[in-house]
């Protein structure tokens, strides 16, 4: 189906892309590909293990002459986020991703592409397949479920790696090397609600937010980008304090670590404020299109008739669009470390409302990160009072601590040394204000230096991702040089 991709250059790693974006592999369906690249990787004679979380580790020998050089660790993890388009018919579990080649970047079509972290994986496997590529003893770490707890790391078996040089290959900009990450942790809340009959002599409406950007929790918390959860919870109470208003249902958002692109609400309103509403709606449209002029272009609000259901009790509603508008989203606080980096902040991932056999379900889950651990605590136990104020059940969990960096890291000079040779400009250093592997495996193996670096990815987490083809080709020359010059491990003791 991707055969296209064939024809890109270096061959061996948009080889292994294909074979990524033809085998279907969100979070919790790893073992297909996993499956495959053990058999894979057995009839080229390396060694496979599987250890009791599922994560897949394969070893190949060094190559002749290179037997003394320390052990690299070549890191990414299998799965992918699965998100696609409202009007896209696609089956992640089953259904490969279909790609495209538009103006230098590889793009899906109405789907996430997986070069987060298909790429990374690809060139490890790439690595692995090489006959012409001089590196020592290789240990190809592939985790599970990055995407959505981080548990193939969290729950790595220790002891399994040799290695004391870990290259994290799950980083999205060409020229720059991350030394540290934001650690985080989900909070999730739910509380059922009784239901009422609707009034009488009134009208039900959808309110749909969509055309949103999207995009990653952590690395595009910044841009000023609309949650449209955050949107459609503004314009209810605005509409309700104008227009009592009875809502039926709310459903926004799919990922806990994806802005949220699309979101709607049914409600029922009396029919004499009918003709009010769509007037004041259409004024609340015009400024909201205007505050985001700049970010999201596409932003779409619509209005359409539906059928009438059973209704929150008012008391409910207000409490339940009161916990939600006041539960934090977006950016926190900056780094008052370093300059232009995001500190703390949350992401308002999913809402669910809807009616059931025995009354109202409702259920969310919001993403904190941060630099600081105690930080990530804070702001948690802030989203955790605001639902907590309605009686909801809320838990706090899949705690991952953060990535510290180490500028002095003796890898680092070496891997700033290189990148300099091979594409003729310094580094950028950067920390990363997401949840990479790194700091979670660095507190399982104390002494192993770790640095992650990768390709131009854009629009990680949302159908607008894209991969650009010529970054491909430097992340690939960086990686063989990387490998080719990797020093006896004395060299690597911090300068």
């Amino acid at each position: 189906m991707n055969e296209h991709l064939l024809e890109l250059q270096p061959a061996l790693i948009w080889k292994h892309f294909t074979l990524l974006c033809d085998t279907p592999r969100p979070s919790y369906h790893e073992a297909p590909l996993r499956a495959h690249l053990v058999q894979w990787a057995q009839s080229l004679g390396m060694e496979t293990y599987i250890d009791p979380t599922g994560n897949l580790l394969i070893r190949k020998n060094a190559t002749q002459g290179m037997e003394d050089r320390e052990a690299v660790v070549l890191q990414g993890h299998l799965d992918m986020v699965a998100q696609k388009n409202a009007d896209t018919e696609h089956d992640f579990v089953t259904d490969p991703i279909k790609t495209q080649i538009l103006d230098g970047w590889v793009h899906a079509t109405g789907t996430t592409l997986g070069a987060d972290n298909g790429i990374g994986v690809a060139a490890a496997l790439a690595v692995l397949e090489s006959t012409d590529v001089p590196h020592g003893p290789i240990e190809a770490l592939f985790t599970i479920e990055e995407e959505t707890s981080l548990r193939g790391a969290m729950e790595l078996e220790e002891g399994i790696l040799q290695g004391k040089i870990l290259l994290n290959l799950d980083s999205e900009d060409r020229g720059d090397v991350y030394i540290g990450c934001a650690g985080g942790t989900d909070i999730n809340f739910e509380k059922r609600f009784s239901s009422t009959s609707v009034k009488e002599d009134t009208t039900g409406f959808t309110l749909t937010i969509d055309g949103l950007r999207g995009g990653h929790s952590g690395l595009d918390i910044h841009k000023g980008l609309a949650n449209a959860n955050v949107l459609l919870v503004t314009l209810l109470q605005q509409l309700n304090d104008a227009f009592p208003i009875q809502l039926m249902s709310f459903n926004g958002g799919t990922l806990r670590n994806a802005i949220a692109r699309e979101a709607k609400a049914s409600f029922a309103v009396t029919n004499s404020d009918v003709a009010d509403l769509q007037k004041q709606l259409s004024a609340m449209a015009v400024a909201l299109k205007a505050q985001y002029s700049t970010t999201e272009k596409q932003l779409m609000i619509e209005l359409a008739p539906c059928e009438l259901s059973p209704v929150l009790l008012a008391e409910d509603q207000s409490q339940l669009l009161n916990a939600l508008d006041c539960s934090p989203h977006g950016v926190y606080r900056m780094s008052a470390e370093l300059t232009g980096v995001t500190e703390t902040s949350c992401n308002l991932g999913v809402i669910d409302l809807q009616l059931t056999e025995n009354g109202f379900e409702f259920s969310g889950c919001s993403l904190v990160r941060s630099l600081v651990d105690s930080a990530t605590d804070m702001l948690a136990r802030k989203v955790q009072a605001a639902f907590q104020l309605i009686d909801a059940k809320v838990t706090i969990e899949n705690g991952y601590p953060g990535w510290r960096p180490d500028p002095n890291a003796g890898l680092l000079k070496h891997f700033l040394t290189v990148h300099e040779s091979v594409m003729g400009y310094p580094a950028n250093v950067k920390v990363i204000h997401a949840g990479l592997e790194c700091g979670i495996i660095g507190a399982k193996y104390s002494g192993m230096e770790m640095v992650s670096f990768g390709p131009n990815i854009r629009g990680a987490h949302s159908p607008a991702e894209r991969l650009e083809i010529d970054s491909v080709g430097d992340f690939w020359r960086l990686l063989v040089a990387l490998l080719e010059s990797v020093p006896v491990s004395s060299f690597l003791s911090k300068q």
